[in-house]
């Protein structure tokens, strides 16, 4: 499974400006920072906006900030409304030869759903607490043995 640009730069975008900053992010500095076209994070920050993830202010001193409530959100929550429940497999377009004799769709899309079980194990809160050497990076035994 692979994330669509919408998801990975949703993502990201959550992560950048859940960093405390005393003046609210500008979709400008964002997409400057980080190297995302200012049109497809206009569609993000809307999308976004709808979902109560963000606050926006328009005009002179607006721009962009995360709603604190955003943080305690499941992960895989967040995935799943921003892949907006993609299928994994298309079967209908165009149409499967195969489909009448076929266990593949539903096994994947049971793995779909362990991925956003797993995924709702951690909130945005966790993502951001991370250190680099946490529990999300796996190290060699070789590693190990030198720490």
């Amino acid at each position: 499974m692979q994330l669509n640009k919408f998801t990975d730069y949703a993502l990201r975008l959550l992560m950048y400006i859940a960093q405390p900053k005393e003046m609210p992010y500008t979709i400008a500095e964002i997409a400057a920072d980080l190297h995302v076209s200012q049109n497809h994070l206009v569609k993000i920050v809307h999308f976004m906006g709808k979902q109560n993830w963000l606050i926006t202010t328009r005009g002179k001193g607006g721009g962009i900030r995360l709603n604190p409530q955003a943080l305690t959100l499941p992960l895989g929550e967040i995935v799943r409304i921003l892949q907006r429940e993609t299928p994994i497999v298309e079967c209908n377009t165009p149409p499967c030869v195969l489909r009448s004799n076929c266990g593949l769709k539903g096994i994947l899309d049971q793995a779909m759903e362990q991925f956003y079980q797993s995924l709702d194990q951690y909130t945005l809160a966790d993502v951001l607490s991370a250190p680099p050497s946490s529990k999300y990076t796996t190290h060699s035994p070789i590693q190990l043995i030198n720490l």
